[in-house]
């Protein structure tokens, strides 16, 4: 086999490095401009509709940088194009693991309090199975494909997207139905579990089993659920905050491990199933 020229080599990496440097200030500027236009909410019945500066953020980057078509803004085209946009996905792994950080404190800080909370915390987690079991098939039936397998394994916060990405790769279909969950968690998951929150007594069950549900592994979906149960169960407030936050933990810290060894290949396994009736034609 020939070897690559050492000058070759250099100039790749020369190369990447401008990329980088080009992805990493793009990304700040985005950043920066979606901290500026800050964060804004607005109450929709008994929760609210919040728009986070990452919601900001991303609506000026898909509308400043090269779209799926190839469409270019002109007076951006020598700065962002399609290689940049590559590399950015690739870089979201990295941004995943800086996230995870806090995850791993937040757990090891509160083990005391989730080891007191008993098996029903670890138990509690086979209930998330069901978001694939109801949504699935229905999005196979609205035309995706094998970006249902990453949209619908969970409710796709931070450590299932590490988890797709690690498997299938962030620019996969996989990766795609992730992000396209996660975002939208971001932006309706805040109202939907408000409205859920506040609802959630009349189903009967007892506070603290809705508390528990209430820690899906997502601070801002936690708190908009947990504090309508509460203003709904105003007498069990302090005990439904402590098992709500609990089971958050738990989530965090069990829920990557059931989404790997469980959710992922039955995920996979029900897209076979599902696919051969709702699906016509084969995928190449």
């Amino acid at each position: 086999m020939s070897k690559v020229p050492e000058t070759t080599q250099a100039a790749e990496k020369k190369t990447d490095g401008k990329l980088l440097i080009k992805v990493a200030a793009a990304a700040g500027v985005f950043a920066t401009l979606g901290e500026l236009i800050g964060t804004f909410k607005f109450p929709v019945g008994p929760g609210n509709f919040i728009l986070l500066p990452m919601i900001f953020a991303m609506i000026i980057a898909i509308i400043l940088t090269p779209d799926a078509l190839g469409k270019k803004i002109p007076s951006l085209k020598k700065i962002i194009d399609v290689k940049e946009v590559n590399l950015a996905g690739e870089l979201v792994m990295f941004e995943l693991l800086y996230l995870g950080v806090p995850l791993g404190i937040s757990a090891g800080k509160n083990i005391m309090q989730v080891l007191e909370a008993g098996p029903a915390l670890i138990l509690q987690e086979f209930g998330n199975l069901g978001t694939m079991i109801i949504a699935l098939p229905l999005a196979l039936a609205l035309g995706m494909r094998r970006e249902a397998v990453g949209a619908t394994i969970s409710i796709c916060r931070e450590p299932t997207m590490g988890l797709i990405g690690e498997h299938y790769g962030m620019d996969s279909p996989e990766g795609l139905g992730v992000m396209g969950t996660y975002m939208c968690g971001n932006l309706f998951g805040t109202i939907f579990y408000g409205l859920l929150g506040s609802l959630s007594p009349l189903t009967g069950l007892h506070p603290y089993a809705l508390a528990m549900a209430c820690g899906m592994g997502s601070g801002s979906m936690m708190t908009a659920s947990y504090s309508s149960l509460a203003a709904a169960v105003p007498e069990m407030a302090d005990s439904i905050t402590a098992f709500a936050a609990t089971s958050n933990v738990m989530t965090n810290l069990t829920g990557l491990y059931m989404d790997l060894f469980i959710a992922l290949p039955l995920v996979n396994i029900l897209y076979k199933f599902w696919s051969k009736i709702l699906v016509r034609k084969k995928e190449g």
